[in-house]
């Protein structure tokens, strides 16, 4: 008796047309089934925002008989992985795969980033979840030198399961596939943005603002995502969503709260 393939939601948040995300669905095609629910238009930067004040829409793009189904949606990266879960799809995907996005979403950039909020999303839904990042911002970035690994870490992923409530965010430095030296587990680099805003007049004399910035890693151990990606390795980190400071419980059990 064969085996019955996985079924595999893939979302991004560059857009259902972008080449990252058109790569990352031609992987999962040989590893499963597909369902593709993506935005119809770039989304970036979005985190984990959901449409709440504003309608809602899907538009089937793949034809009848198609190999795979696809979905344009209206919304938010977070918003395809529900509207995928509770309107398309009669039970929950074996797994879902955000990206490839065009860019890095290492560091501090996960908190910001559509592509892991869709990922971080389907693990709050219980499914397990990579979010695939390439540390290129052309849109004609060389997707295929790093299919290999993509289909790698999802076998991988798909054959050993996740820790409960953890999902992966896996980064690819921009090389060559014979430049790569392999995959390291990693943790989040501490790094912020360094933020300015460039206040500039319209035509018509009303001042607005362009947000710039400089990239400031503050981490030199050698076991987090950014030293990974600069010593040309793939780096995944195991990103959870339980936001609470743990470690901070005790101490602040001794104020005195209720005297």
């Amino acid at each position: 008796m064969s085996k019955k393939k996985p079924l595999i939601l893939v979302t991004n948040d560059d857009g259902i047309t972008a080449p990252g995300v058109r790569a990352l669905i031609a992987v999962m095609a040989e590893i499963g089934d597909v369902l593709v629910v993506a935005p119809d238009k770039p989304q970036s930067a979005m985190g984990h925002a959901i449409t709440i004040n504003n309608t809602l829409y899907l538009n089937k793009i793949s034809k009848e008989g198609d190999a795979i189904t696809e979905y344009s949606c209206s919304g938010t990266p977070v918003d395809c992985v529900k509207l995928a879960v509770n309107e398309i799809l009669k039970k929950k995907p074996d797994l879902c795969v955000s990206g490839v996005n065009h860019g890095s979403n290492s560091s501090i950039n996960v908190i910001y980033s559509g592509t892991m909020s869709a990922a971080v999303e389907a693990g709050i839904e219980g499914i397990p979840a990579i979010g695939f990042s390439l540390l290129d911002y052309d849109w004609n970035a060389d997707f295929d030198t790093i299919k290999p690994f993509i289909k790698k870490i999802t076998q991988e992923t798909l054959a050993n399961g996740l820790p409960k409530d953890v999902v992966l965010n896996v980064n690819f430095p921009k090389l060559k596939k014979e430049d790569i030296k392999g995959i390291k587990i990693c943790r989040q680099a501490k790094a912020i943005w360094s933020e300015k805003f460039h206040k500039r007049i319209t035509p018509q004399g009303k001042d607005y603002y362009w947000l710039a910035g400089e990239f400031v890693n503050l981490d030199q151990g050698q076991d987090t995502d950014e030293w990974a990606l600069a010593n040309d390795y793939i780096s995944v980190v195991p990103v959870q969503f339980d936001l609470t400071a743990h470690h901070s419980i005790q101490q602040l059990n001794t104020w005195k709260w209720n005297e």
